[in-house]
């Protein structure tokens, strides 16, 4: 078995998939900015270590409140086809259908909520969705309920284990892994070919180190304060994001 395991925000797509479909639910209900009365003070509790990631993470979810499952499924598949599609990179897309064609099984691995990642990866065709587990209750409560822990670092590679062969060889033969992140070294280091995606400095430092391909697709933003902007717009729904030629 050979596996080509992909990171989705800034590594398929340029963009924070959170605030990204945040801002997608905005601007067809834009009334839900109310959400940020209680957002902006927990991002500064957060910025003074006083509240866990993952609580700021429910609180994000906020803008949720009251939708059904059904009513967030419509907006998923809405989300996916007017504002995912159109963005991702068109390099990672054939590194997708690459590993497709060579019969390898597509594992979409992010820290985004599963909901978010299931509809992505079921539109590409992955063969499995992990994200941070967010459960959806009919409706919507507003901080929803996150069961497991927030889907990054080690946790990555402890939600696949499932998928794997118990006896298989490490690094893993034959497969591969992208991500940008500093955050999936274990991830990247869990496969026999990893590739860093527009790395993070550490992981830059890492990936000429181990002479790791390096893929540098053109991307809507060029700076991390460029990135950071994009986030709030995204946050309040004003963001509209280019075009391609």
């Amino acid at each position: 078995m050979s596996f080509a395991i992909f990171d989705l925000d800034q590594t398929l797509l340029p963009y924070d998939t959170q605030g990204l479909f945040c801002n997608h639910v905005l601007k067809k209900h834009p009334l839900r900015r109310a959400y940020l009365f209680l957002f902006v003070p927990a991002v500064l509790l957060r910025a003074l270590r006083l509240l866990s990631t993952k609580t700021l993470k429910r609180l994000f979810l906020s803008y949720l409140r009251g939708l059904r499952p059904a009513e967030i499924d419509a907006l998923l598949r809405s989300f996916v086809e007017q504002d995912v599609l159109p963005a991702l990179y068109p390099d990672l897309l054939a590194e997708v259908a690459r590993h497709r064609a060579d019969g390898r099984t597509l594992i979409l691995n992010s820290a985004s909520p599963t909901f978010c990642v299931a509809a992505i990866a079921a539109r590409l065709g992955f063969h499995h969705a992990i994200g941070t587990a967010v459960q959806l209750r009919d409706p919507m409560p507003l901080c929803p309920p996150i069961p497991g822990p927030n889907n990054k670092y080690e946790a990555k590679l402890q939600a696949m284990r499932h998928l794997l062969p118990p006896n298989l060889a490490l690094p893993l033969p034959d497969s591969w892994a992208y991500s940008d992140s500093r955050a999936d070294l274990p991830l990247l280091r869990f496969v026999e070919h990893p590739v860093a995606v527009h790395p993070d400095p550490r992981l830059a430092t890492v990936a000429t180190r181990e002479h790791w391909p390096v893929l540098l697709p053109p991307r809507p933003q060029t700076s991390r304060a460029a990135f950071q902007r994009d986030c709030f717009l995204q946050a309040l729904g004003l963001f509209s994001s280019p075009r391609r030629p």
